[in-house]
Parts: C-alpha cells; sequence; structure tokens
C-alpha cells in the first residue's frame, strides 16, 4: 500500500441505498456535488485535491 492518496469507508447500508438509485439519479448527486465543491473550494484547496487524486501526496 502507498504512502500517497487517501481512502475512506462507507456502511453497508449507505452502499446499499446509492445501489437503489436510477443511473440519473446517480447523475445528477454526482453533478449537485461536482457544482457545490466547485463553488465552495479556494483555488489552493482545488489544487490540493488534485494532487490528492494523482496521489502526489
Amino acid at each position: 500500500m502507498s504512502n500517497y492518496g487517501y481512502s475512506y469507508t462507507i456502511e453497508d447500508d449507505k452502499i446499499k441505498e446509492y445501489m437503489k438509485l436510477s443511473t440519473e439519479e446517480k447523475l445528477l448527486w454526482l453533478q449537485e456535488i461536482t457544482e457545490f465543491t466547485d463553488m465552495v473550494l479556494t483555488d489552493k484547496e482545488k489544487v490540493f485535491r488534485e494532487k490528492l487524486r494523482r496521489s502526489e501526496i
């Protein structure tokens, strides 16, 4: 396992609820989360997030 990036866990019940959503509902949820994070994160936070995603830190 790498010392870079991040990990998290989700309860089985949350996964089962998510699986019940339609594809359209899942895509809408993703769009809303993306729009929200783009609104509230600073440019510096966005750079940090991208470094995490690329496992650079």
